[in-house]
Parts: C-alpha cells; sequence; structure tokens
C-alpha cells in the first residue's frame, strides 16, 4: 500500500500536534508552536488558519470534531487550560475553562452523541464535556 495525500505548505507540517477529520472529510490541526488552529482540504490542497484565542502562547494540543463539524481543541498553554469551540460556518471561537485545570490535554475524541472525551494527563484524569445542542 502506497499512501496518497495531498501536503501542506511546509509551515503546517512542521507545526501541526494533532489532527482530527471532519465530516467532510478535510482535517483541522492543531499548531502548538505557534498558537493556531489550522483546516486542510486534500482535495484542493488549501489550508487557512486562525490565531487561537488564548494567543501565541496558547499551545493549541488535544482536537476533535463532532458529527455537526463543529472543532474542539484544548489550549494547554494558559492556566487553567480551556477548552475551544470553532464554528466553521461563521469562523467564532468561544472557550471555556477546563475546571480541573486540565493539566494538558494531549488527546480528545468525539462520542457519536456529541460528547467529548478529554485526556485530562496532567491532572491524572478523564473528563466529559456535555455539549449543548
Amino acid at each position: 500500500m502506497s499512501p496518497r495525500h495531498g501536503v501542506p505548505p511546509a509551515q503546517c507540517r512542521r507545526a501541526a500536534r494533532r489532527l482530527a477529520l471532519s465530516p467532510d472529510g478535510t482535517i483541522y490541526f492543531t499548531d502548538y508552536a505557534r498558537g493556531y488552529l489550522g483546516h486542510f482540504d486534500p482535495k484542493t490542497k488549501q489550508v487557512d488558519e486562525w490565531a487561537s484565542p488564548g494567543g501565541a502562547a496558547s499551545k493549541p494540543y488535544g482536537i476533535a470534531v463532532t458529527s455537526d463539524g463543529i472543532v474542539w481543541y484544548s489550549e494547554s498553554g494558559v492556566s487553567p487550560n480551556t477548552l475551544v469551540r470553532f464554528d466553521p460556518r461563521s469562523k467564532g471561537f468561544s472557550s471555556t475553562a477546563i475546571p480541573s485545570g486540565g493539566g494538558v490535554v494531549r488527546n480528545m475524541v468525539a462520542t457519536p452523541d456529541g460528547r467529548l472525551f478529554l485526556a485530562c494527563s496532567g491532572v491524572n484524569k478523564i473528563a466529559v464535556a456535555e455539549i449543548a445542542r
């Protein structure tokens, strides 16, 4: 088997920390080093990036996309860590503090019913975020 894919520009390959597949087949990624959320469309090779709400030192890390296409990720460079919501349609961000502080949320996963499970490695907990619809 040989991989077939489009490759985003060098700055994205160098900085992408975690990836999440969107329902439309595109890929979102967190740029830990620069404090950005990125989006890559493998069909068009288009890359878009947005500054994370916490700024250049926010260190975005774990990321997931729910079935409605909303992107969720953690900012690990702010205290307490935050859970950030990005709406691809409006390009709007909102964020909320993770109650346990989060330690560092390196991984998260979205469930089919819209919940998020966060691995809060710095505090040895698994958090469950119930997403209001």
